[in-house]
Order: structure tokens, then sequence, then C-alpha cells
């Protein structure tokens, strides 16, 4: 008598064959579904380097976002496992992405916190990486003038967005919060609910009612300096940068 389909057992090789068609389908939805399932087969893991060795041999410049293959090297990274951490020392030793020279911030903890899936903590490091570019007076209060924002070269606000960009799946960063508020006609009100800062009458707390994962909704995140009100926000919605 043949095995009900109840109580079929699902072949390992079927379900590879099935989540490498979608890896390599170039739906990026399908591909970052597909993620979290390859990452926790040993098969899988080897798929995913390989993968990331034809996608980039080397880190990239900041005006390549990639968000699947930031997630890639994310659940690597996770994995924690001797391929995956050779490969990731090989090929990408400080992250996805290439820190340019001109910055005269170091931006590698926004990345490194961002590639372990810290989002809390690359928050934390981006308002003082933002008060470090605004200068000493900055980093002394921890918080930022609107006037300090327009001052901001164009490069380093581009490599804070695209590096939040490229570890969140493209859902957060600057350039992604611009592209919420534009679409409601620059209506703050109506902006801070789209992004889970404000429900009603109430704001809502930093940190504790954060949500400091990829659940969080779009353009969620990085922080910045929302309690300070709208001025800083509308000075960096606005910088040439986005331009």
């Amino acid at each position: 008598m043949s095995d009900s389909p109840a109580s079929a057992v699902i072949d390992p090789s079927t379900a590879l064959d099935s989540l490498a068609t979608a890896l390599n389908s170039g739906n990026l939805k399908k591909q970052l579904a597909a993620l979290p399932a390859l990452a926790a087969l040993d098969d899988g893991v080897a798929l995913l380097i390989d993968f990331a060795k034809d996608r980039s041999p080397q880190p990239l410049a900041i005006d390549t976002i990639d968000p699947l293959l930031g997630r890639i090297c994310q659940l690597l990274n996770r994995a924690d496992l001797p391929q995956a951490r050779n490969f990731l020392e090989g090929y990408y030793p400080d992250g996805v992405v290439e820190l340019p020279r001109e910055c005269t911030v170091d931006y590698q903890p926004i990345q490194t916190a961002l590639l372990e899936e810290d989002f809390d903590q690359a928050d934390r490091i981006t308002i003082q990486k933002l008060c470090e570019l605004a200068g000493p007076e900055a980093v002394k209060r921890k918080w930022l003038y609107f006037t300090e924002v327009d001052r901001f070269p164009a490069l380093d606000l581009q490599v804070i967005d695209g590096l939040w960009r490229t570890y969140s799946e493209g859902k957060f960063g600057f350039s992604i919060q611009r592209e919420i508020w534009l679409g409601v006609g620059q209506d703050w009100e109506k902006f801070w609910p789209k992004i889970n800062w404000k429900q009603g009458n109430h704001w809502t707390r930093w940190p504790g009612e954060f949500t400091w994962s990829l659940a969080a909704p779009r353009g969620h995140l990085p922080t910045t300096n929302q309690l300070r009100g709208v001025r800083v926000m509308n000075a960096l919605m606005r910088h040439p940068a986005w331009s």
C-alpha cells in the first residue's frame, strides 16, 4: 500500500531546488523570501555563497545599493558556520559596502551593527555619527540643530542612507522616508503614522516603542532626531543629497 499524501516525506533536494529557483528568479520579493530557508540548510549556505560571489566578488560602491546581497550577508553572518565565516572574511571583511575615503567621519560602526542585525545599536550610532558630522558642540549636546543638517555634505548622508537601505531589504533609510513624505504631499501629520512614529496624539516613545527589526513598517528607521520636532527632519528631507 502506498503512502498517503499526508504521510509522504518531503525530499530535501526538492525543497532546495525550489528555493534555488526562487533565488535565481530575478524577482526581489521571491528572492528575499527564500533567503532564510536557504540559510538554514548546509547546502543552502553553499548556494548563497556561490550566488553572492557571482553577484559581486568585491564590496560595492556606495552608489550601487544591493539589498539582496546585504540580506544574504546578514544571514551568513548569523549562520556562524566556518564556510560562511571564511567567505565573509575573504570577500567582504568590512561588509558589503565599500565606504568612500572622502568621508571625514567613520561610518564603519553603522555597517557593522547593521550586518549583525542590531538595528537599535545602528540607530544610536547613526545619531552619534550625525553629531560628529555637525561638530564638537553637537557631539557634546547629543542632538542636532536643523541649521547643522543644512551644512552636511551630500556624500555623508548618501553613505548613511545607503548602508541602511543595503541592510534592511530596502525598507529603511533617509531616502525611503523622503519617498514616503513626498507620497503624502509633504504633510507631516500624514507622514508620522505612515512610518509609525505617531498614532493619533501619541508619539512613539524612543527607544521602547520602536520596532528594531525588519518587521517594522517601511521608513520606520533610522529615528534620527524625531523627538526634537519637525525642523531637523524637514532639513533632512529637503537636503540636496536627494536631488
